[in-house]
Parts: C-alpha cells; sequence; structure tokens
C-alpha cells in the first residue's frame, strides 16, 4: 500500500497507508487525518477536501476535469496546485507523496 503524507498548514504531518484505488479524500477523512471534512462524500460537489499537490507530484495525477475546476473556483485559498482530493485516486506512483492542506476548508460565501 502506498505511504501518502498529508501536511497540515501549520506544518504537522501524517503518514497513512492507503490501498490503490481508494481517493486522497477516503484516506484522510478514513484515517482521522485534521483538516480534510469531505462533507459531500466525494461527489465533487463541495470543497472541503481542498489540497494542494505541487512539483513533479502533480505529473502522477490525472488532469481535473471541469466539474472539479468549477468547485474550485469556490474554494478558500485556491493556488495553481489546488485538487479536490475527492477526484484524485491513489497509486503506486504517489509512494510518499506530500499533500498539503489550506488553512481552512470550504467555500467562499457568494458573492465573493
Amino acid at each position: 500500500m502506498p505511504n501518502i503524507i498529508y501536511v497540515e498548514a501549520d506544518g504537522t504531518r501524517h503518514e497513512v497507508e492507503l490501498d490503490e484505488q481508494t481517493t486522497l479524500m477516503e484516506g484522510a477523512t478514513m484515517n482521522l487525518v485534521p483538516g480534510v471534512e469531505g462533507m459531500c462524500g466525494g461527489v465533487c460537489s463541495c470543497a472541503t477536501c481542498h489540497c494542494y499537490i505541487e512539483g513533479d507530484w502533480k505529473d502522477k495525477t490525472h488532469p481535473p476535469q471541469p466539474n472539479e475546476l468549477a468547485m474550485l473556483d469556490t474554494a478558500k485559498f485556491r493556488k495553481d496546485t489546488s485538487r479536490l482530493g475527492c477526484q484524485v485516486m491513489v497509486s503506486w506512483e504517489m509512494e510518499g507523496m506530500e499533500v498539503h492542506l489550506p488553512e481552512e476548508q470550504g467555500s467562499l460565501p457568494q458573492g465573493e
């Protein structure tokens, strides 16, 4: 099982082993990683599994689809490396990957 390292905004690290074909959101919520809520259960309808996948790790994931990009448009603290954890499937290529978490999850209030 690949090891994934979730890094909270304050630098706290959580290393967990995940089955392949588990999403980053499922892995975080099943292992009680603080900062990942996954309120919609993984159907890409909230931004409570927002994370950052940086550097070469980004190339180990499939590109975000239009529905994910639309939801990310609502995410607080969005960056170029933003992804929704519910849309990123774990594979062996991700062994040792660091997934960084924003300081706060959720969507921007409407109108912002």
